[in-house]
């Protein structure tokens, strides 16, 4: 059997003068509805082979069953995307880069692998207490962040972090992060250092999540922020989208309110939102920080 199996690749384009089979010989339309069954990177890898998989991988009716059922609305959110002009699979191309919009402040991609929407909110577009006051915050530029800057917190007695957005996310579970770091990261003769000078006041008190959605699903946590120097995802919550014909709208919020005592050191770079299975790789990558539901 391995015999035969190699046979049929031993010729990619199929004009082997040996009367045997091979894969050059599959109908493009069979060849199309077999790599439907693939994920995006295999269908990629498997359109190198010959040019019957590599016309059936160009094929609309297999990239629109890897893109979102909303996607011409998700298209719309991109500026200067003219989908008319594009077919299936460079629409999926385009929606797996890094989509900027809302005045620079979100950002939305598909996951090249499975499919599923990611966005990322920058801090500018949250609503920060006393970010006006250089006292107390400041955003500064980072290489670390997706957007350019993050908002750094020297010292504060009410931390406090709002975000309000709507999206029309397509139907599935998503979780909600804040990607926060301790201390201010740097580099010093091609090295990463990180000041950790004004940590403080985080390992006296937990930090409150809370998420709410305009359909009634409220979720809060806790969590103390720790390990200075490396950036955690700090999960928020989880929630469930059914319907992808309209808009889900959330709330989120950061807390620590506590007035007994200052905090500061504190590196907000952004809110991020993915498929809950996510949560997985985040944790095997080590950048998971769970919160305690409350």
């Amino acid at each position: 059997m391995g015999a035969s199996f190699s046979l049929l690749f031993s010729d990619q384009d199929g004009l082997s003068s040996s009367s045997s089979p091979s894969l050059g010989d599959l109908p493009e339309s069979c060849v199309a509805s077999i790599i439907g069954y693939l994920d995006p990177p295999q269908i990629c890898k498997l359109a190198k082979l010959n040019r019957a998989f590599r016309a059936a991988s160009w094929a609309d009716f297999v990239w629109e069953s890897k893109l979102p059922p909303n996607y011409e609305t998700l298209v719309g959110k991109v500026p200067s995307f003219v989908p008319e002009k594009l077919g299936k699979r460079d629409i999926y191309t385009r929606l797996c880069r890094v989509n900027t919009f809302d005045g620079g402040t979100k950002k939305i991609w598909l996951d090249k692998s499975t499919g599923g929407i990611c966005m990322s909110i920058s801090s500018k577009g949250l609503q920060i207490t006393g970010i006006d006051d250089r006292r107390y915050w400041n955003h500064i530029p980072t290489e670390e962040s997706r957007f350019g800057s993050i908002a750094y917190l020297q010292q504060i007695w009410w931390f406090e972090v709002d975000g309000e957005m709507e999206f029309p996310f397509p139907p599935g579970t998503y979780s909600v992060f804040f990607r926060l770091q301790l201390g201010r990261a740097a580099r010093r003769f091609g090295r990463r250092i990180c000041n950790s000078e004004h940590v403080h006041g985080w390992d006296i008190k937990p930090v409150r999540f809370q998420l709410w959605t305009s359909d009634g699903q409220y979720a809060t946590s806790q969590c103390t922020v720790s390990d200075p120097g490396e950036w955690f995802h700090y999960h928020v919550g989880d929630f469930n989208v059914e319907n992808s014909n309209s808009s889900t709208r959330i709330k989120i919020s950061m807390t620590q309110i506590d007035c007994t005592h200052t905090k500061g050191g504190l590196c907000l770079d952004s809110v991020v939102i993915y498929p809950s299975k996510f949560r997985e790789r985040l944790k095997q990558r080590g950048y998971l920080k769970c919160a305690k539901p409350m």
